[in-house]
């Protein structure tokens, strides 16, 4: 685990200085804080799905840290609390469309019953179709997971295993006003058939101004060894900076 890490940063590091030296640096901060709330005479539920990225983009290598929060109750009890926090990059040294891509995750989230989950990996992705206002990407590489799981009774599972990702992913912009976006992943076990993880994510947000706009978001997760999915559907705001 330690070495794929150093070898990650390695990697990061050494392109960045290469590369800042060649193009123009561009900075983005994104942070959308979104949510739903219910409210009846016998019950009242509400969610709160917090997003906050930062990003660094130049012509021959991108960085991404990227953090979300979502956190809810239903009837005083306690149903979300979960978080995922993501660093990586891309490296756009090689063919036209095509990259190479590393990153790090960690998650926890009481909904899914994940105490503590790292994935770190390698892959390669290409550009189906590329365009400022458009794009359709594929790709695929290597994680290694580290997990403890909760299996309900006070039975931890405590594991490692080496997964396949495969990641589907679109996005496009109709007459610079309406934004739609999806990310979708499958993570199987190179170990165990049986054992998957999925996630796919998607939003519609249409801009008010330069920096505002109002965002429609849909998440779904399933992680087959705890037996446990989730679906979350929220809207709010998202502030956008560039500079």
């Amino acid at each position: 685990m330690v070495r794929i890490l150093t070898f990650l940063i390695c990697i990061l590091f050494t392109e960045f200085s290469y590369a800042q030296f060649t193009d123009t640096t561009q900075y983005v901060v994104t942070f959308s804080p979104t949510g739903s709330l219910n409210k009846t005479n016998d019950s009242r539920a509400y969610l709160l799905n917090n997003t906050l990225k930062f990003g660094i983009k130049k012509k021959s290598i991108s960085l991404n840290f990227n953090n979300n929060w979502i956190y809810g109750k239903q009837n005083s009890q306690l149903t979300n609390n979960d978080y995922s926090s993501t660093l990586d990059f891309n490296l756009y040294k090689t063919f036209p469309h095509f990259f190479y891509w590393g990153l790090a995750n960690y998650n926890t989230s009481r909904s899914l019953k994940i105490n503590n989950q790292l994935l770190a990996g390698l892959g390669v992705a290409y550009n189906i179709y590329d365009r400022e206002e458009a794009y359709l990407n594929i790709s695929n590489g290597i994680l290694f997971d580290s997990s403890d799981l909760d299996l309900g009774g006070g039975l931890h599972d405590q594991y490692e295993t080496t997964r396949n990702s495969f990641r589907l992913s679109f996005k496009f912009i109709i007459r610079k006003a309406v934004t739609l976006s999806s990310t979708s992943f499958i993570q199987n076990s190179l170990n165990d058939q049986n054992d998957y993880i999925i996630r796919s994510n998607a939003g519609l947000s249409l801009k008010l101004n330069r920096w505002i706009s109002f965002t429609t978001a849909y998440n779904y997760n399933k992680i087959s060894r705890t037996k446990r999915e989730n679906t979350l559907l929220s809207y709010g705001l998202t502030f956008e900076r560039y500079f």
